[in-house]
């Protein structure tokens, strides 16, 4: 297994199974902003229109957890904040193809995530994830805090339910946290 942070080429090389492991998150009811079944179509767009533009950006940083050289896992680290707020970053799109999770490749994705945060002197990083999911459980074993509960937040991935979202942080650098006051 190995993590790295994507450049276009890998992105390009990647796409295809990117595609797969957010097909097959969303129709298996994670709750990432689509709805299932999700067309490879519709992935594609996501990936090429929306991510891709913001990696070339540096705008956000794609990670690929790689297995016999095919992506397994992807997370990115949201870099473009407001204008005052440039000591956070926030996680996005974590995601772990379903036949390869409980392998440790979430942990590896998070703490190299992290690892890049503090490169760029992001020293509070933020998230949301569905209340409730099982994602949940896993960013507080990550050391990550509950800001606050969403209710209503956005429609469950496979039926017209509604979910709530918790809203967590992770701060980096505590020293740097009590000087900012």
């Amino acid at each position: 297994m190995k993590i790295i942070r994507a450049t276009l080429e890998a992105f390009d090389e990647q796409l295809d199974q990117l595609i797969e492991i957010l097909q097959h998150t969303v129709n298996n009811g994670a709750a990432v902003g689509f709805i299932a079944p999700l067309s490879a179509e519709r992935a594609t767009q996501f990936w090429q229109e929306t991510i891709r533009p913001a990696v070339a950006s540096g705008d956000r940083a794609l990670f690929l957890a790689l297995e016999e050289g095919r992506a397994v896992g992807t997370a990115q680290l949201i870099l473009g904040m407001p204008d005052n707020q440039p000591h956070r970053g926030e996680v996005s799109k974590m995601m772990v193809h379903p036949d390869h999770r409980r392998k440790g490749i979430a942990h590896q994705l998070i703490a190299r995530l992290e690892e890049e945060a503090r490169a760029h002197d992001r020293w509070q990083i933020t998230l949301d994830t569905r209340t409730g999911g099982g994602a949940e459980p896993f960013y507080h074993r990550m050391g990550y805090k509950v800001a606050g509960i969403i209710p209503n937040f956005g429609k469950n991935a496979t039926d017209d339910a509604f979910h709530a979202t918790t809203y967590m942080y992770k701060t980096l650098d505590e020293r740097r946290c009590q000087q900012a006051g």
